[in-house]
């Protein structure tokens, strides 16, 4: 008769690896919220609304405005949480998508966008394709620069470059394809450091 298996107590239990832990302590939360459980909205709201502001942020160079879409996120949210599938993917990228709706509304209002040329900033020679953000340039300048990039390219950085998303997460906060992420990346990186380039010097 085999021996029964002796279970390893220094083993960790295993999750499902189809659906990460994360995914589902925000789809309970979305639950108990639906069940009028206000603490878990407040949950919600402390776990990710940070991340929310930073691209809003990134995306406006504004904190203003990055603070209204941020409330305006969760005002949306309270009234649509049913139209949040864990299945689908993580409350992260949902949400980001939800921002990204918002501001396209905002900016369709608002046309008052610059010229992406426009801006002054400081110069620096990029030694690759991989424009290093967050060093060897003024953040404000930096801002502005991102700002003012065709938003397509613009999401791309922020959620790759400045929040620090693997391609997989940005394109489903985006609904594009991975391939069309890289793509996109690769274009806003170049614009960013031809912006800061230094300028030839021309010759009499």
């Amino acid at each position: 008769m085999p021996r029964p298996r002796i279970a390893n107590i220094l083993e960790p239990p295993t999750l499902p690896a189809a659906i990460p832990a994360y995914v589902i302590d925000d789809g309970s939360l979305i639950h108990r919220f639906q069940a009028g459980d206000r603490e878990a909205f407040t949950a919600l709201y402390r776990a990710h609304h940070a991340a929310i502001f930073r691209f809003a942020f990134h995306m406006t160079a504004d904190p203003v405005k990055a603070a209204e879409i941020t409330q305006d996120v969760f005002v949306w949210l309270i009234h649509h949480a049913a139209a949040f599938d864990p299945q689908r993917g993580a409350l992260p990228a949902f949400l980001t998508g939800v921002a990204r709706k918002l501001l396209q509304r905002r900016q369709r209002s608002e046309r008052r966008w610059l010229s992406f040329d426009a801006v002054e900033g400081p110069r620096f020679e990029a030694r690759d394709s991989t424009v290093s953000l967050t060093i060897a340039i003024d953040a404000e300048s930096l801002r502005r620069a991102i700002a003012l990039l065709p938003i397509r390219y613009r999401e791309a950085i922020v959620l790759c470059d400045l929040e620090s998303q693997s391609y997989e997460d940005a394109a489903a906060a985006l609904g594009c394809a991975v391939g069309t992420i890289r793509s996109r990346l690769h274009r806003g990186r170049e614009l960013l450091a031809r912006k800061f380039q230094p300028k030839k010097e021309i010759r009499p």
